[in-house]
């Protein structure tokens, strides 16, 4: 069963892909994401990229977020630089998502098919890291 809402954030697309056309320059900054607080509040942050593994939009946009007091997070899209739309989040981005939030709604989909569907549906059958901590005792 998958579950998806039908409402998209527009605005919140919106926000990310004006920071991916005039923030992300050259190969180190190529991805903006932009996240939803509970608040209302729109955070937005680029990936650093780094043949090391830099972070990735998503991950940027969390401690973007914590440093501004924006700690419940509801809804989060990435946007590619050059016009290249919304960009699904990779297979780490959505394990540490799901671990930050399991309750996190993701924007997906090519400009004419948007969706929003919850992170647990982007991560099927998934460890979530906090239910396989010991109890410090």
């Amino acid at each position: 069963m998958t579950t998806q809402t039908d409402r998209v954030d527009h605005e919140l697309i919106q926000a990310a892909a004006h920071v991916a056309a005039t923030r992300c320059r050259g190969d180190n900054h190529t991805m903006a994401a932009a996240a939803r607080a509970r608040d209302g509040r729109i955070v937005t942050a680029v990936n650093a990229y780094h043949f090391t593994g830099g972070p990735c939009a998503e991950l940027v946009v969390i401690g973007t977020a914590a440093a501004q007091g924006a700690y419940d997070l509801e809804t989060i899209v990435a946007v590619g630089d050059r016009d290249r739309g919304v960009v699904p989040p990779c297979g780490r981005c959505r394990q540490v998502l799901l671990d930050y939030f399991p309750a996190l709604n993701v924007i997906v989909g090519a400009s004419d098919s948007l969706r929003t569907v919850s992170i647990t549906n982007l991560l099927p059958e998934s460890y979530i890291w906090a239910d396989h901590q010991l109890d410090a005792e």
